[in-house]
């Protein structure tokens, strides 16, 4: 990627561009982008002096799509402890997890960074994904250029209420519930987080009680995971106890069965559209229509992969358009939704003047399996489209060739 110093001036012409916002979609449109940032969008095919055009013609132009809920960042190669920032074990800092702060542990030189930006993913919300605690700590945004700026620093934090946080809190959900409870108690009665001066015994830490504070005031949202009905009705409970904690949905397989209750809360959800299985007994009701049910009810949702294949979030959203999900929501479940979801629909997700230059041009629908992003922008720069993966590809498809192997292999 380009120094910033040197950013270009870039035309993109003749695209059909899904700006998502109340400009809608440009036919025939041109995108100018100066200094990083969108400077305007329009139907005039005239290029200004001094920009570097890209032909778009017959192509569509959307925003970078936005990751939702990965662990980019924080994750090489799963299987390698050595490499992995995304699980947390004892941690004196912290009694319930929610002080932990993934900010610290973002690797910009990951490899899984490239291959996600060149399928268009430009921004990605990441977080920790396992704990031995109630809380998986405290997510950031994060920007996929190559330094993985971050744009949103504790920006969320992350409660798994199924059966897997019952888990961490003695085994059921009966428990894992009255400790949530305490712990927002203990933190809400406080007027402030005590200091070092202070003897303090509670059963928050006082970095738990800070960032707990910032989830019961609104500031921080906290994302919530559930599978089933009954655990996503205990959170619409929750909700109303709490009204000033902004919830988000997380996984919600079932959660199509309460639809209408989870738009009047005005609770947004994040999901794989293709987990409708019932390979659990907490997915039991299952839909490959849930997105599509979702949306109709007036929730609003955004498309989330775990962290290797978020790069395929095109494919998914594609497949919840091909059950009932329309078009438009399924563009904005990558772009507009996730972003606004995350807090971040200032810089990234839509494409108008004085945003972020985050912008990718598609070979046709990217909603289609068969389409792919020919060219991404992050911060109006255009990056490579090459990763160690493709030039593998490449490399072994001359050394077999299409019938064997060949004489075509070069020494790397």
């Amino acid at each position: 990627m380009a120094n910033s110093a040197l950013a270009q001036n870039i035309a993109i012409t003749g695209a059909k561009i899904y700006t998502q916002t109340e400009q809608g979609i440009v036919e025939n449109g041109t995108l100018l982008i100066r200094d990083g940032a969108i400077e305007s969008i329009s139907t005039d095919s005239n290029v200004p002096d001094g920009y570097r055009e890209y032909d778009a013609s017959g192509k569509v132009v959307t925003p970078g799509l936005v990751g939702a809920m990965t662990s980019l960042g924080l994750v090489e190669v799963e299987s390698w402890a050595g490499v992995v920032d995304a699980s947390v074990g004892d941690a004196s800092v912290s009694h319930s997890g929610a002080a932990f702060d993934v900010s610290y542990a973002i690797n910009p030189d990951s490899t899984v960074l490239d291959v996600s930006r060149i399928e268009g993913v430009t921004s990605a919300a990441t977080t920790i994904s396992y704990t031995d605690y109630l809380f998986q700590g405290q997510g950031s945004v994060i920007s996929l250029g190559e330094d993985a700026a971050i744009i949103k620093p504790r920006a969320f934090t992350v409660l798994d209420v199924g059966g897997n946080g019952a888990e961490h809190s003695g085994g059921s959900r009966a428990a894992l519930w009255v400790t949530l409870e305490k712990l927002f108690d203990e933190a809400g009665g406080l007027s402030e987080v005590p200091g070092l001066d202070t003897v303090w015994e509670g059963l928050n830490t006082r970095a738990d009680i800070e960032a707990l504070q910032r989830i019961l005031s609104g500031d921080m949202p906290l994302v919530m995971e559930a599978e089933r009905k009954s655990d996503i009705l205990q959170i619409l409970a929750f909700k109303k106890r709490h009204p000033e904690v902004k919830i988000i949905l997380m996984d919600a397989a079932e959660a199509w069965r309460v639809a209408d209750q989870l738009a009047e809360a005005g609770i947004p959800v994040i999901m794989n559209p293709e987990m409708n299985l019932p390979d659990s007994f907490e997915a039991i009701g299952a839909s490959i229509e849930n997105a599509a049910r979702l949306a109709k009810a007036g929730v609003k949702v955004a498309v989330g992969m775990e962290t290797h294949n978020i790069r395929l979030a095109t494919q998914h959203a594609g497949n919840a358009v091909a059950n009932g999900l329309s078009h438009e929501e399924g563009i904005a479940s990558l772009t507009s939704n996730p972003a606004s979801i995350l807090g971040v629909s200032d810089r990234v997700g839509s494409l108008a003047a004085g945003k972020q230059a985050d912008v990718v041009i598609w070979s046709g629908d990217p909603l289609e399996v068969t389409e792919y992003a020919e060219q991404v922008f992050i911060k109006g720069e255009p990056i490579d489209m090459d990763t160690r993966q493709t030039e593998l590809r490449d490399r072994y498809q001359n050394f077999y060739g299409q019938n064997g192997k060949t004489s075509q292999y070069v020494q790397p």
